[in-house]
């Protein structure tokens, strides 16, 4: 009998397909796995498969006895309780750099978006204002990429793409992370000295108690009246109420978001600013980003019933 992978979080069925090929999987549906099982089918439960910016804390592990390794699908792992993972000997994996360049493709999306105003632009046309030669403030000329200082926070696999991708753009480019790396690109010594250098400032670092709500409403400030934010990395890195204010005061002149303080987000403060490009967590939804992932859980997945470490392990 194939071995038993209990599905913790929600996911769309197509991206569980191949993974069902070769595994029994056990469907929570998003449930308290407690309520979606009995005891009995949760003690032979020996790995969980989850979305790592969800929750799991040592509660969920408790109910799964015989519970070896977690696998996250995607990069993050941020909603694992990596302590008490630790302390009851499990192993985490997940699925570095696998959907990198696709996340980096929605960086420059939104970075692009805002930047050169396109929803501005598309509602200027629908809404017939531009047939009507209406005067519209927010359709002034901007500055464009060429020349433009634009900022990386995080200089990860994913920053690395980004970067890549806006040197193209003939802007230049600087970073700053928590060492410098070997990339030609511009080191700054802190997250204040980068904002004040950039006028666009690309979140990529990684989600955590040290980085959360790190780009704050100062941070912002330092971006100024022609300055732009935009995260693809977690909703927790940036100070979303701090952001709705920049926003409305015309502290920056815009940000795009992938990612939000709570997901699923609901129509709000944010979403009835004309200046924010907003797209619901989907930069590493890519056919080609799901197949690298699914690659990874799979070779995560074989690598524990057989027995071996982790070959995409998370260090705790």
């Amino acid at each position: 009998m194939p071995e038993k992978v209990l599905i913790l979080h929600r996911f769309p069925k197509s991206q569980m397909v191949r993974i069902g090929q070769s595994y029994a999987l056990l469907d929570a549906a998003g449930k308290n796995p407690g309520e979606a099982f009995s005891a009995e089918e949760l003690r032979s439960v020996r790995v969980v498969l989850a979305a790592g910016g969800r929750k799991l804390g040592g509660d969920i592990m408790d109910m799964l006895p015989g519970l070896g390794a977690i696998i996250c699908y995607g990069t993050g792992y941020d909603g694992v309780d990596l302590k008490a993972a630790a302390a009851r000997n499990i192993a985490i994996g997940n699925s570095p750099g696998a959907n990198a360049s696709s996340v980096a493709d929605m960086a420059l999306a939104l970075t692009l978006a805002s930047v050169r105003r396109i929803l501005v632009a598309d509602g200027f046309i629908r809404d017939g204002s531009w047939a009507a030669s209406k005067p519209s403030p927010l359709m002034r000329p901007q500055l464009g990429m060429g020349g433009r200082k634009v900022g990386i926070y995080g200089m990860g696999e994913i920053g690395r793409r980004i970067a890549a991708r806006v040197a193209a753009f003939e802007s230049e480019v600087g970073y700053f992370s928590r060492s410098r790396h070997d990339v030609p690109y511009l080191y700054l010594e802190s997250l204040e000295a980068l904002a004040d250098w950039c006028s666009v400032l690309i979140i990529a670092v990684r989600a955590g108690p040290e980085t959360h709500h790190i780009v704050n409403a100062d941070i912002l400030r330092r971006l100024g009246e022609d300055g732009h934010v935009v995260n693809i990395a977690r909703g927790s890195v940036l100070d979303q109420g701090a952001l709705v204010v920049a926003l409305r005061d015309k502290t920056i002149a815009g940000a795009g978001l992938d990612v939000f303080a709570r997901e699923p987000h609901a129509p709000d403060e944010l979403t009835a600013l004309p200046n924010v490009v907003l797209a619901p967590h989907v930069g590493g939804h890519t056919l080609e980003g799901h197949v690298a992932m699914q690659d990874c859980v799979l070779a995560n997945l074989e690598a524990f019933f057989a027995g071996r470490p982790l070959p995409y392990a998370v260090s705790s």
